[in-house]
Order: C-alpha cells, then structure tokens, then sequence
C-alpha cells in the first residue's frame, strides 16, 4: 500500500483553515488591528507553503488569493469591507473542498490532483462552515486509536496469562523449598551428597524467588503503563466542542445574510469534549437550531426597531457538563414561536385533531414541530421553509439517546435544549454480579438513583408483577439475571437492589453482589451478532474479563414489562453447576460476549483466539460443549469439527457452529463436517442460545 503523502498537510492545512475562519469572523464583527491582519497573512502563508510542498498548487493559489485580498488592509483593518469577507470565507470553503478529495496516490507520486468530479464540491454543505470535514479526519484517525485500544486490551488479556503463569513460579519455588527440606535431613552415609544437593536447592530456591520477583515486578509496571495508554487513547478519542463553534458561527452569518438580517453569535463551553461520532451528530443539529433561530426567530429591522429591541439579534450557544452528560443550549432573543401559526400549519397537514386543536397549548404544539414537516414561513429560501429543520434536530437526538426541551415566550424568543451522553466509548460504571458466579456486568453510574438492601418481605407480588416501595410509591422489581435471561428466582430471597433511573421511570433492579465502580470502554458488539435489547455493548476490564454494558432504559422497561411473572418459572434455561464450555473465535468482542452470556448462565468458560489453540484446549480438558466460529484464520470452524471428530478423546464432545454465513450449502457443510448445532450470528439469540445447548450439557 502507497504511503499517504497527505497524512501530515491535511490535519495542518484544516487547523490553519479553522484559525484564520476564527481570525476572519472576529475581524469582520468587532474590527480589527494591523496586528490581527499581520497574523490571518501569516496563516495564509503558511497554508500557502505546505500546499506547495505537497505539489498542490490549486490550494496554494487560492491561499496566495486571500494574501492579496487581504494585504491592503494591513494598516487599516478597520476599513475592510464586507464583499471582501465574503470574498475570502468563499476562498476558505473552495480550499476546504479540496483537501477533501486528497487521497493517497496509487504509487509515490505524491502530487495527486483531486478528482475531477469532486472538484467543484463545497467542503461543507449550506454554509456550515469547515469543521465538519475537521471532524471527518478525526474520525479517520479514530481508526487507528480502535486498532491501538484493542491491542491495549488484547495485551491486558495477556499479562493476565502472564500473572497464571507467575504464579507457577511462586509454585515450583514452594516445590524447590520442599526438596531443600527434604535431601537437607541427616542420611547416614549419604550425608555428605545430601549436604550438596542441598546447597544446590538452595541456590534453585534463591534464584526461583529472584526471577518470581521480577516477574511481578515487571508484569505491574507493564500493566501500569498499559492502562496509562489506555487512558490516553480515551482521551485522544473526545474532541473539543471548539471543533462545531467555528461551523455554527458560519451558519449564523451566512444564515443572516442571506436574510438581510443582523446577528450576533455567542457561545462557551467550548472546551468540553466529547466523542467525535456524537459531535459529528449533535453538529447537524446545532446547526438547524441556528439556521431556525435566524429564519424563524431573529426579526429583520423593522420588526425589532418596532419591539424595542437593538438592530443585532443574538443567538447564544451554551454547552455544559452535568455528569456523564452534555447539554447545548441555543437560545435567541427573537419573536417567539409562532403557536397560532404551527397549530393552523398542523391542522393544514392532518397532525392535529381539529376537535382538539383549539385547546392545545405550547408543550403539544411543540412536539408536533418537532415531528417535521410543519413550516410556518412564506416562502421557501435557502434558509427555510421546507419543514424539515427541526426533523432533523429530533432524529439526531433519537439516534444519540438524548432528549430535547423547547421553551419560548412571544416578543422574548426561544430556548432548545439538547441532552445527550458524553461519549458512546466511555463512561464511569456501576460494576455488579447479577447471580452468584457469573460475570461481572456494568451499568451506566449516573442511571443509578439509590443501592438499598431488601428482604424477602420487602418485595410484593401481583398480576403485573413484582415491586417494592421506594419514596412512598410501588416501583416495579425484577432480578438482573431474570431480565437478561429468563433465570427463575426463588420467593423470599433477599436482594441489592438498585434503584435505576431510565426511560422516564424507575425500577429496583435485583444483584447478587455489587463489584465497585470503574471507567469503562464501551465496545460495540459485533456485525451481525445480536444480543437482548438491554446489553448496550461490551467491554473488557483492565484484567481482560468480559463484562457487558447494560442499557438502563431497556432495563427499566424490561422491569415495567407485563410479561415479567416474578419468580421460580418454569423451563428454565439456567445451566448445571459450573459445566465446562469452550468458544473458539479469532474476534476478541464475539469471545467476551459468549464468554459473558455463558458464564451469567452458570457455565465455566474457557476461550480460544483460534483453532489450533482451540484443539490444544479442547486436549488438554474435557468440555461438555464447544463453541466455534466458521470464519478464523488457519483452521477454520469446518475443519476445527472434522479435527474433534476425528479425535477419539474428543468424537463425542458436542459442537456448535457460531457464523454470518447462511447459505444452505455452508449448513450441510457444518452437519457433513459432525456439527451438533449451526447459528447464525444475524440470528443470534442468547435465550435460543442458552435453550440449545442445555441438552447437550445435560
């Protein structure tokens, strides 16, 4: 593969493109000194360098463009006219355009032109600005960082191995303090040789307690550093709100210029940071808000003159931090949502009961608005009035989990507020044991309201299930392992039970043991291999443990849901204590997910990265069932069967085909190669999982 001769001028040429967008608006809104151009021409001349040294002339003219349209105005800032910022802001965006279609060469020629059908395309739509495709390239890193994070935790896997085999020295060192004891004792004759090979287990002793030593001396320090590293790349995933404020201060400009309007924009919070596929999402929403604010809210002249109101609108954009979530708030000292006009425009489209519509008040017209398609202004621009703005608000947030409030008052304006989590990858957990033996689970720590411990007496049974009574009110009850699994549980146990807060409820959620908290990666799970709709990813502790991320609103729904009959169900799934199951895999996620399913099903668990590691295994243990991915480098799933068949210790050792192929050859193929079972991972179950293999462990 040819070497990215872009990989350094892209990430260069997009931070000097965000300073001098930054350098250009300040300039235009508050005026500027010799020293403020003197500084947007040194930005101009470098970007106008490194493009030459990446033979790309097309972007070195375009910066040597805006060093002529800007140097006049060297020693009179104050008089730099506002065609002239169009003019340079137009330049900024046929530049941003360009380094999007950079991509590597086929060979060394390291001067690739950008594709001619991609030439002409703006770097970022609807005058949003150039962070955007700033946040493209973070993307494109984070790449690299999901490679370096797994590795991290592949190796953590690792030292965990190491640690078993250390403690294998400390064992032979016991072995060797024993035949010290024991060629040490007075033998007659042999008193004399006895003396020597006590000498010489003497020396084995020291030196086997030396290298124990070091052992774990250097398995701590690497354990040390990995997590160190670990956390580092945590953080080089979140991005800086910075990133977006740039593109919405745009958006707020060209949005008013194109209306004839007067705006100011204003924002803080910028250093907050969050993860850069959310912001990425939260971004298109700002940026509606913004455009809606402008289009909708901010009056022209005449229309705030009449109000009494400065000739400027102002939009605010605040970002806060509360706990393991962010909220943006937008806000604008406009005219208000329009409510008469959305209630007619809603009962125009059918959204709207007509019986009911003259009683429905702010909150409900609101949530119509918010579902789309409902635009209250006369004409259709390049701003507004096509309906879909705020559409596009309520799906991001539907996407990220989030939640969105609309407040505004007539003559006063209108404040949205957006509610998300911080990052997707990251967050502080609550970890718990949800039967005795399983693994370990996590659940998100800001989800959790109260930990209480309740008696058997404390929890009531009914027709709609079972609950408890927290803050005088009846919360509904179920077992962590009764919602994941299906797992009876007795009647009059005691419990911890969390009280968790989601899907604008709460429920006790019931845990054998509570583990402690901790900053959890989350892992998605992986294509195609589904899970119950409450496990929100995957995630390995610093020790390589799989543990799952549960998701507190399907929980707290499974928790309300009528099909819950509380306790000792009949056809269990749970399985005989402590049988053996071995998964082969090369994914490290598919491994951590079974391995956790299986073991909060009271299975022992061993896995393999591989075949040929599976089938030493598999030798050195007996398994009462095995499961094996198809697709795996080296020996795949067909031949890892055949291999066990063909093995007289192994022939009557059960065996389950885990894979994406569904091809009615690749299933007669599983059941020619011996397999007892074959599932597909689009298809995949836990509960189907856990029903198929209880007779064959039985």
């Amino acid at each position: 593969m040819a070497q990215d001769p872009y990989r350094y001028f892209r990430p260069e040429a997009r931070n000097l493109l965000d300073q001098f967008a930054q350098g250009i608006l300040e300039l235009e809104k508050n005026g500027g000194s010799a020293g403020a151009v003197a500084r947007l021409l040194r930005l101009a001349h470098t970007l106008k360098g490194a493009a030459r040294v990446v033979r790309q002339s097309a972007i070195a003219e375009r910066a040597h463009a805006i060093e002529d349209a800007l140097a006049r105005y060297r020693d009179n800032a104050g008089a730099i006219a506002r065609d002239n910022i169009d003019l340079i802001l137009s330049h900024l965006d046929e530049i941003g355009s360009q380094i999007v279609t950079l991509v590597p060469a086929d060979g060394n020629d390291g001067g690739a032109q950008p594709k001619p059908e991609d030439a002409g395309k703006k770097a970022v739509a609807e005058s949003t600005g150039p962070a955007p495709d700033s946040l493209r390239v973070i993307r494109a890193d984070i790449a690299d960082m999901d490679a370096v994070l797994d590795g991290v935790l592949e190796t953590h896997a690792r030292i965990n191995q190491l640690r078993r085999s250390g403690r294998t020295i400390e064992q032979t060192a016991r072995l060797a303090d024993l035949l010290h004891a024991q060629v040490a004792a007075p033998g007659g004759g042999e008193r004399g040789r006895g003396q020597n090979h006590a000498a010489i287990a003497d020396e084995l002793r020291r030196k086997i307690a030396g290298l124990a030593g070091d052992f774990d001396t250097a398995i701590s320090q690497a354990d040390r550093e990995l997590r160190q590293l670990r956390d580092a790349v945590e953080g080089l995933r979140l991005v800086a709100v910075d990133h977006v404020l740039m593109a919405l201060k745009r958006t707020a400009r060209d949005s008013a210029r194109a209306l004839s309007k007067q705006v100011t924009f204003e924002s803080s919070g910028g250093d907050i940071r969050l993860d850069a596929d959310v912001l990425g999402i939260v971004q298109g929403a700002l940026i509606q808000l913004v455009r809606n604010a402008v289009a909708h809210g901010i009056e022209d002249a005449s229309g705030r003159a009449a109000a009494g109101k400065p000739a400027a609108g102002r939009i605010t954009l605040g970002v806060a931090s509360r706990g393991q979530k962010i909220s943006f708030t937008c806000r604008d000292d406009g005219r208000g949502i329009d409510l008469a006009a959305v209630r007619q425009a809603a009962l125009d489209r059918g959204l709207l009961d007509p019986a009911a519509a003259p009683g429905s008040g702010a909150d409900e017209l609101v949530r119509v608005l918010l579902r789309g398609g409902i635009s209250t202004s006369a004409a259709v621009t390049d701003v507004s009035g096509r309906g879909v703005g705020l559409d596009v608000v309520r799906e991001a947030i539907e996407r990220l989990g989030g939640e969105v409030s609309v407040q505004t008052e007539p003559g006063r304006g209108t404040t949205f507020k957006l509610v998300i989590r911080r990052s997707v990858t990251s967050l502080t957990a609550l970890l718990v044991e949800a039967a005795s033996g399983a693994g370990v689970m996590t659940l998100p720590l800001d989800a959790v309201r109260r930990i209480v411990r309740l008696s058997g007496g404390d929890i009531a049974s009914a027709a709609a299930g079972a609950s408890i009574l927290y803050d005088g009110k009846a919360v509904a009850f179920i077992p962590l392992a009764a919602a994941l699994y299906g797992t009876p549980w007795p009647a009059g146990r005691a419990w911890t039970a969390l009280l968790v807060a989601g899907a604008g409820a709460i429920a006790a959620i019931g845990v054998d043991r509570l583990v402690g908290t901790a900053r959890t990666v989350v892992r998605p799970l992986p294509d195609g291999l589904e899970s119950s709709p409450i496990v929100l990813g995957a995630a390995l502790d610093g020790e390589g443990n799989p543990q799952l991320i549960l998701d507190p609103d399907a929980l707290v729904a499974a928790a309300q849901s009528p099909q819950r009959d509380g306790v000792a169900r009949t056809g269990s799934t749970a399985a005989p204590a402590k049988r053996p199951v071995l998964v082969v895999d090369d994914s490290l996620t598919t491994r951590m997910l079974e391995k956790s399913i299986l073991e909060s099903a009271g299975y022992d668990v061993d896995v393999a990265s591989s075949g040929e590691e599976g089938l030493e295994l598999a030798r050195r243990k007996k398994f009462a069932l095995i499961l094996c991915d198809v697709e795996m480098p080296g020996i795949d799933g067909f031949t890892f069967v055949e291999h066990v068949r063909a093995d007289p210790a192994l022939r009557n050792t059960p065996a389950i085909l885990v894979t994406s192929r569904n091809a009615p050859e690749d299933r007669q193929r599983g059941r020619d190669a011996g397999a007892h079972g074959y599932i597909v991972k689009s298809e995949f179950n836990q509960a189907d999982l856990l029903r198929m293999i209880a007779p064959m462990v039985a």
